[in-house]
């Protein structure tokens, strides 16, 4: 991975990653085994699909990547809006203020990438 200057979409996906782990102990811990797994994967496929793009090994395959992270972004915040919507659910408003920042960031590096 590039280290020539500091990566926000990288930082974000990294420590949401982390939140999303932090997340799915309370949802394992409350025996929600089926959304906890969902998430799990949705939730840290993002920051993996992101790593991944930055030793891309064309403009193509870059978009592409950071096209996954953005479907995983999306996977992601359907997730966390059933916890949201049903009872018995940890709160997780927080997570999806970061998620939505996080598919805003994406959204921007993949317009911009294209038009470049």
């Amino acid at each position: 991975m590039r280290d020539d200057k500091e990566n926000i979409i990288v930082d974000k996906s990294v420590k949401f990653a982390i939140q999303i782990i932090e997340y799915i102990e309370l949802l394992t811990d409350l025996k929600h085994y089926v959304i906890a797994n969902q998430l799990l994967k949705s939730g840290t496929s993002i920051g993996a699909n992101v790593r991944e793009a930055q030793n891309a090994e064309s403009k193509n395959d870059f978009i592409h990547k950071m096209k996954i992270a953005a479907k995983e972004a999306e996977e992601t915040d359907y997730w966390l809006y059933l916890c949201q919507q049903s009872k018995n659910y940890p709160n997780c408003s927080e997570l999806q203020v970061n998620i939505q920042e996080i598919i805003r960031i994406l959204s921007k590096i993949i317009s911009s990438s294209k038009s470049k």
